[in-house]
């Protein structure tokens, strides 16, 4: 039988509703820590056991569903040939933004075996780890929002010289899109070969596009990745309840829903034939039991038990976050919906 993850991500019966959360591998375990006093955030990432190491810590301590891939958005653009700082307290910097057409031209679209080994051996490793029931998540940023980093060369909030040169220079935008298109697919698709049974399009800040802007300048590259994974897919932006449509027309198996929107008007906006992920508040984690306890069920109320649905927060994990309330939370997800619903 297959994972229960990918199971639900096609919208087949399920015996419960599966659960994981985006960033349960890091910041907020103490095991993450420890290993990262001795090794920075690339040689975690680029070391195969190591990245396997911290995949799967938050599986044995939280006992979720599924195991998310350790890596960064930002890991197939190294492979692009550009050179990425992670600062702390600032996020991803790119020395040399990409801002011209022949910027964009010097970037390749590498061979994912060779230039994600690494990675993909990982993939095998934490594979060969789990039980049958739990599925290995691969991903990789969405094109927007890669795209803002190597363009502003910092995180930004406004994308004020992302969006001047998507209006004045669509010509370098849309090659820009192409080779990101043509990286990230095959990416994704080397992920699945190597084990991953669901990939997921994490576009965090394509909520700063309009529904026009997204569909002519974002949607083409989102479909043509999602496309090429070869494995159930789930389609993911932040602050994106404007887009879901559109989203859901470019493509997606299921649509990753964030906590500003109630579940059950998002999953009529995406419609039936599609699952739905998410979507508790990772904030609520901060707050007592109680609190996070009523809005879990508040979500699972809203999925009603529809196939379909995959639990997650609305985003990722806060580094704040108690480790015991995430393995309560999954807890009680699993056995509150372990019983057929209404």
């Amino acid at each position: 039988m297959e994972p229960l993850l990918v199971r639900a991500a096609r919208c087949e019966p399920v015996e419960r509703t599966p659960v994981w959360f985006m960033r349960q591998a890091g910041r907020s375990l103490p095991e993450y820590r420890a290993i990262r006093e001795r090794h920075s955030f690339w040689e975690v990432a680029q070391t195969p056991e190591l990245c396997a190491e911290v995949t799967l810590q938050p599986v044995r301590r939280h006992g979720v569903d599924a195991a998310v891939m350790f890596a960064d958005i930002m890991t197939p653009v190294l492979g692009m040939g550009l050179h990425v700082d992670l600062v702390e307290g600032v996020g991803p910097v790119v020395a040399e933004p990409v801002r011209t057409l022949a910027d964009v031209e010097r970037l390749r679209v590498p061979e994912p075996e060779e230039a994600f080994a690494p990675l993909l051996e990982a993939i095998r490793i934490v594979c060969g780890e789990l039980a049958p029931q739990q599925a290995v998540v691969g991903f990789c940023g969405g094109p927007f929002t890669v795209a803002g980093y190597l363009i502003e060369g910092k995180p930004s909030r406004e994308f004020a010289t992302v969006k001047a040169l998507m209006y004045s220079e669509p010509k370098v935008w849309h090659a820009l899109m192409e080779k990101l298109a043509a990286c990230f697919g095959s990416y994704l698709a080397a992920q699945v070969r190597a084990g991953a049974g669901v990939a997921q399009l994490f576009d965090s800040w394509v909520g700063a596009l309009s529904p026009a802007d997204y569909e002519e300048f974002v949607a083409p590259a989102s479909a043509r990745i999602l496309a090429a994974a070869g494995a159930p897919t789930i389609h993911f932006g932040t602050g994106a309840a404007t887009l879901l449509p559109a989203m859901t027309r470019a493509g997606g198996d299921v649509i990753g829903l964030d906590w500003r929107i109630p579940l059950d008007e998002g999953w009529a906006l995406v419609g039936e034939e599609r699952g739905v992920q998410g979507n508790l508040d990772p904030a609520v984690l901060l707050g007592p039991w109680g609190r996070v306890e009523a809005a879990a069920r508040d979500v699972l109320d809203r999925a009603a038990g529809r196939p379909g649905h995959i639990f997650n927060l609305g985003h990722g994990v806060l580094p704040r976050t108690d480790p015991g309330t995430v393995s309560r939370l999954a807890e009680f997800v699993q056995e509150a919906t372990v019983e057929p619903r209404v």
